[in-house]
This record gives structure tokens, C-alpha cells and sequence, in this order.
């Protein structure tokens, strides 16, 4: 998406070879107009599939999975890193590590979301090795119900997220493809 490839490059900020910072525009101060054309093409890439659901991944992932949802006309849920007081006990769970905090905390999905039915397409803002989305496509398998796809805006190519979930036969869309990061330089995949 060049739309978004442009802006990565006039705002992102490459850190060093595995952090790239763009709050300006993703996951701090957000851009919804951005937001909505990246809606619109993982919309044109995921119609026809049957898709029920958007799930996505608290919280950068919150804002193209609502305009996702919103090009879609389908309801999203969110999953929760931390199990809320007001969750009872009908939730499923999963561990995930998060590469960019080095911490683990336990995905959170109440079962009163998920059906045995749903077809879910899951939305989030990076793809790096994969830890995320595993345990989004857990979660819905643990329900019954099947992973329509993902979808992630930014995708660090270089990192095995993309092989390890390709192997475990998820259709994958990504939106800009990192091919290399040095501090300060960005290169993306053709």
C-alpha cells in the first residue's frame, strides 16, 4: 500500500535492526484517515471469504481493525491482554510474549464472543515473529471457530512471524513489508 509506505518512510523512525517507531501515526497519535483506507483494502483483499468477525489485539491494533470492521459491516472484538475484573470465569486464555516489551501476558477472550461458526479475520498493527497472532488463531481454534486470515499493517520481514504462520496455513495479508531496518534507514520488500 503505497499510501502507507509513504508515511513510513517520511515518519517512521528505525530505531535499530528490529524496532520501528511509528507513533506519529499508528499506535499513539493515530491518523484516521489512513486508518480507513487501510480498512478499505483489507476489505477488498478478505471479501468473499465468508468472514463473520474482526478480532484484533489490544490496542495498536484497535484503530485499522475498526475501520476494517466498519468497511466490512462487521462487529469487532477486542482481546484483552489483561483479564478485566468484570470478566467472569467463560473466557479463553492463552500466554503470548510480546518481543517489543520482552514480557508475557495472558490473551483474554470471552466465549460469549465466539462461536463455533465464526469465520474470523484478525487484524494487527505489526507482524514480527508471530507470538500475536498465534495466540489471536488460539484462541479462536480453542472456541471451534476458524481463522479466516490476518491482516497486519506493518510487517518486519525479517523476522519469522510470516514462515511460521504460512506453515501453519493462514492466508496473510500485509499492508507494508519491511525488508531490512538500520538506525535510521528503512527498506522495503518489493
Amino acid at each position: 500500500m503505497e499510501q502507507l509506505k509513504k508515511r513510513i518512510l517520511e515518519e517512521g523512525e528505525a530505531l535499530n535492526e528490529s524496532i520501528l517507531k511509528v507513533d506519529s501515526f499508528l499506535n499513539h497519535k493515530v491518523d484516521p484517515k489512513l486508518m480507513l483506507a487501510i480498512g478499505d483494502n483489507f476489505k477488498k483483499y478478505f471479501s468473499g471469504i465468508g468472514v463473520t468477525k474482526i478480532f484484533t489485539i489490544e490496542s495498536s491494533g484497535i484503530a485499522p481493525a475498526v475501520m476494517t470492521a466498519l468497511k466490512m459491516d462487521l462487529p469487532m472484538v477486542i482481546l484483552k491482554k489483561k483479564k478485566s475484573k468484570i470478566l467472569k470465569d467463560d473466557v479463553y486464555q492463552t500466554t503470548v510474549h510480546s518481543f517489543t516489551k520482552d514480557s508475557d501476558y495472558e490473551l483474554t477472550l470471552s466465549q460469549k464472543y465466539i462461536c463455533p461458526e465464526d469465520k474470523i479475520l484478525i487484524i494487527d498493527d505489526f507482524l514480527a515473529n508471530g507470538e500475536a497472532a498465534q495466540g489471536a488463531a488460539r484462541l479462536i481454534e480453542k472456541a471451534g471457530a476458524k481463522v479466516a486470515g490476518i491482516g497486519i499493517v506493518i510487517e518486519k520481514s525479517f523476522q519469522p512471524g510470516r514462515n511460521i504462520l504460512e506453515k501453519k496455513g493462514y492466508t496473510i495479508r500485509s499492508l507494508a513489508r519491511i525488508k531490512k531496518l538500520t538506525k535510521g534507514k528503512i527498506e522495503f520488500l518489493d
